[in-house]
């Protein structure tokens, strides 16, 4: 587990890929890797019945591709058995948007990295309480950064990562903050370029994240 926050911590910005499979998402991890990134995160698709089969498939053909070159892990992981199936794929950390105490405690129990989602102090406190080595603070771009430097007095202690509404403009932002990491959509994954086929867009992008963790991180 230290390996993978570590791994974590010193790449800062994981990708997240909702909705996109098979070889739309090796492109897109490809193209990624290319711009220096290393870190996905597959999430669940609450609303698909499939959804469990997709993400753990998709995460054995990533580590499959790929290796120990990139880390893989799950995201909206809302049920124990929903860690237990993205652990037996590979993933080795696990991400909510919220806090649950009981997928903390099977995600702890399997030895992976607990990433729970919170918003305001007392949450952000409860998952840190209850073992989260991350809080992802959710939704960070809407919070603003007056709200974030309010928090960051009592709760210096807990690493965060920011997610929502991240980009280019804010990330150095977040980082100069003490941020540990970021998670980042619609910037990285983009479905127009990946439509369009234009990973070379998705590699320039994440050229540009990376760019900025080295001058900021």
């Amino acid at each position: 587990m230290k390996n993978t926050l570590d791994f974590i911590t010193q790449n800062k910005v994981i990708t997240i890929c909702r909705r996109v499979y098979g070889e739309d998402l090796l492109r897109l991890a490809d193209a990624l890797y290319e711009g220096g990134i290393k870190l996905i995160e597959v999430t669940y698709d609450q609303a698909d019945p499939a959804c469990t089969e997709k993400t753990c498939a998709s995460i054995r053909a990533l580590y499959e591709r790929f290796g120990d070159n990139m880390m893989f892990g799950a995201g909206t992981v809302l049920t124990p058995d929903q860690v237990v199936a993205a652990a037996e794929a590979g993933a080795r950390y696990i991400i909510s948007p919220n806090v649950d105490p009981d997928v903390i405690a099977k995600t702890k129990e399997l030895g992976l990295v607990s990433i729970p989602g919170a918003m305001t102090p007392s949450e952000i406190l409860s998952a840190h309480k209850l073992g989260a080595d991350i809080v992802k603070l959710f939704p960070s771009g809407y919070l603003g950064f007056g709200y974030i430097k309010d928090i960051l007095g009592p709760i210096s202690h807990v690493k965060l990562c920011a997610t929502g509404g991240v980009n280019e403009e804010t990330w150095g932002r977040y980082l100069d903050f003490g941020f540990v990491g970021a998670g980042i959509s619609g910037r990285l994954c983009d479905k127009k370029c990946i439509a369009a086929g234009d990973f070379g867009e998705i590699t320039r992008r994440a050229k540009a994240f990376m760019d900025i963790t080295r001058e900021h991180g």
